[in-house]
């Protein structure tokens, strides 16, 4: 046998895919083709298969890293020839493949030789990076104390307003203290928990009752195909497992629970040793689905009624297609802020005719920069200035602690349109940069978006957000607050009109203000304040001067 590297192949042009989980480890003997692991870009998740018969001797990545093509992901003994070469077909002949055959065999019944134990450590597992997150909320813990578990194998899962992720055990070994709960917030190298490692050490024992261990292997298939050919009904029929019991299932299973809002503690495997495959989850679902209809209506997890959806196919031909991943993160993230946030909108209007002059005036001076002038820069300064001035909307609600976080920073979001959704890139100090910076900012960070090549860190930290429908229309809208901030600002296309100047009407070009804001936060008179600023921010721009 020779020692190869594990490549990732070719990804149909996609690039930097999150590895979601890993199928095979250590020890496993495999075949060319088989699962090694499973990556998940924007469109698709993929499996990544064995490029050879053999054994894998190790994995070097982990749930939640980010690879590309040609990446080394692990390494692996092949069997028989090592990568297709005739020379070593024509040294191996048939009887020696066999052999190898058999000794695959032998290894796969054992799946983790025992070794002499050179002793026992106690390590604090810390928290990994976590692609340029901070301060995330654990939303389900995944071991429990006393559970043995392997490297790798998911121990808490986090969610940020951008993705859900499960830090990985760097260790084998035994979970003795659990250090955090659910709810408690993470950042890089916060203690995550106690556990002992038994370090390996000599020679490889023989493992005591094989014939025994082969039997058990056989036997695994009938019972499997037994289970598929009688699945169980899930609902609920099933008695739960006690409190703080483990449950047996993949990073891509316990993705899919959470976002059907499915308890995996009350959900019964079918897989190998009971583990919960994706079908049990859906089953499950359905019965619960199936059980709330026949009680009189659908519920959310929110308590709120449901829709049920008719049959759209009577009435005329439809076509079903899978929502992407911002489209569902985007639905998601709506409905809870409109759901948690008490929205009220106040509309204002802002005489902007001098300030499109001098924004005008500035063309040659923005064609010499390479920067164009829009009216974004001045809707950030303006906006900056009043929230200096009026700081309670430089604010976030901690319910759960009654408290007030109040900002010393002013970091502004930007919504931009791009053709894979909504995005909002945030652009920070806004306070602290002048016009032509904040116009070349801008610009940049709209690019990036309609690129998809935004960081993490570019999309966080807003304190206060602008989104406008100028370009395209409209007189008024109420936008929806982006939670855990408390305001945002929407602005739909100027327009001339006619206004009194105590003598006459004069043409005077107007843009439209609606600022929507948490009214837990922010009161009605406050608002009217927010935006009389803002017309006289917007109406006379030597103001922002001073």
């Amino acid at each position: 046998m020779s020692e190869q590297e594990i490549k990732v192949p070719d990804l149909g042009g996609a690039d930097e895919v999150e590895i979601i989980e890993i199928i095979a480890s250590a020890g496993d003997s495999v075949e060319e083709e088989d699962p090694i692991l499973t990556v998940e870009s924007d469109k698709a998740s993929v499996e990544l298969p064995a490029p050879f018969k053999g054994k894998i001797t190790r994995i070097t990545v982990k749930v939640g890293d980010k690879v590309s093509e040609g990446d080394v992901v692990g390494m692996m003994e092949v069997s028989g020839d090592a990568g297709g070469s005739e020379e070593a077909a024509d040294e191996e002949p048939e009887e020696p493949k066999a052999e190898e055959k058999s000794e695959a065999k032998s290894e796969e019944s054992k799946p983790a030789p025992k070794k002499k134990s050179g002793g026992s450590r106690k390590e604090t597992v810390k928290v990994p990076n976590l692609d340029g997150f901070d301060n995330v909320p654990v939303i389900e813990i995944n071991v429990s104390e006393g559970d043995t578990i392997d490297a790798d194998d998911p121990l808490v899962t986090v969610e940020s307003d951008k993705a859900t992720m499960e830090v990985p055990s760097p260790y084998a070994g035994k979970v003795e203290k659990i250090l955090v709960k659910e709810g408690d917030k993470l950042s890089e190298g916060d203690d995550l928990l106690e556990m002992t490692i038994v370090e390996e050490g000599g020679e490889e024992e023989e493992a005591p009752s094989e014939p025994a261990k082969e039997e058990k292997a056989e036997s695994k298939p009938a019972e499997q195909s037994k289970q598929e050919a009688a699945p169980q009904p899930q609902g609920s029929t099933y008695e739960p497992p006690s409190p703080g019991a483990k449950v047996h299932a993949g990073p891509a299973v316990r993705k899919l629970a959470r976002e059907l809002g499915a308890d995996l503690t009350r959900v019964k495997g079918s897989g190998p040793k009971g583990r919960i495959v994706k079908d049990d989850v859906q089953a499950y679902v359905k019965g619960q689905l199936q059980q709330a209809q026949q009680g009189g209506g659908v519920a959310t997890g929110s308590g709120i009624p449901g829709v049920k959806l008719p049959d759209f196919s009577q009435f005329g031909e439809v076509e079903r297609e899978s929502m992407s991943r911002m489209m569902a993160a985007t639905a998601t993230n709506m409905q809870r802020s409109w759901l948690n946030v008490p929205h009220v909108t106040q509309f204002d209007e802002a005489d902007i005719t001098e300030m499109e002059s001098f924004r005008k005036a500035q063309k040659a001076a923005g064609e010499k920069k390479g920067v164009k002038m829009t009216p974004l820069p001045f809707l950030l300064k303006a906006c900056a200035a009043a929230l200096a001035e009026l700081p309670q909307f430089n604010v976030s609600l901690d319910m759960e602690r009654k408290e007030v976080v109040r900002k010393k920073y002013i970091h502004i979001g930007i919504a931009v349109d791009t053709p894979h959704g909504l995005m909002v890139p945030v652009i920070r100090d806004v306070d602290q940069k002048g016009l032509w910076e904040l116009a070349a900012e801008s610009a940049e960070l709209a690019q990036k978006a309609r690129d998809k090549q935004l960081k993490p860190a570019e999309m966080q930290g807003a304190c206060f957000t602008i989104t406008s429908l100028g370009g395209i229309g409209g007189t008024a809208f109420t936008p929806i607050v982006n939670t855990p901030e408390v305001a945002i600002l929407g602005v739909s296309k100027a327009a001339m009109k006619p206004v009194w100047d105590g003598n006459e009407f004069q043409p005077r070009l107007m843009l439209p203000l609606s600022l929507s804001y948490d009214h837990r936060a922010v009161n009605g008179a406050d608002a009217a304040r927010f935006t009389n600023t803002l017309t006289q921010l917007l109406g006379d721009i030597r103001t922002l001067l001073l």
